[in-house]
């Protein structure tokens, strides 16, 4: 995801509403999200779907990686050499 260009990616909610389909297409365009405001504070992002997707992607991904290190560090993990075994065990069924 591109970083937000602050004078381009953070609107008012009464700008947003009046040009829906001019952010919706700057947001496709652009791949950054848009900050919209309400009252000075931030009240809600718009995000490209593929972008959005690529960020949930990344999540589970370190997610996975945070409950591997888990497991290594409870001793629940098994050695390279174990899980390579058991793998080609698999696939020569």
């Amino acid at each position: 995801m591109n970083r937000i260009r602050f004078d381009q990616d953070i609107r008012p909610l009464s700008e947003f509403r009046s040009g829906v389909a001019s952010f919706i297409k700057q947001i496709n365009e652009t791949r950054r999200p848009l900050v919209i405001i309400q009252c000075g504070k931030g009240v809600a992002v718009v995000l490209d779907v593929e972008e959005y997707e690529a960020m949930q992607e990344k999540i589970e991904l370190l997610e996975e990686m945070l409950a591997a290190e888990a497991q290594l560090a409870s001793e629940m993990g098994i050695s390279n050499d174990v899980a390579r075994a058991s793998a080609l065990e698999r696939i020569k069924k």
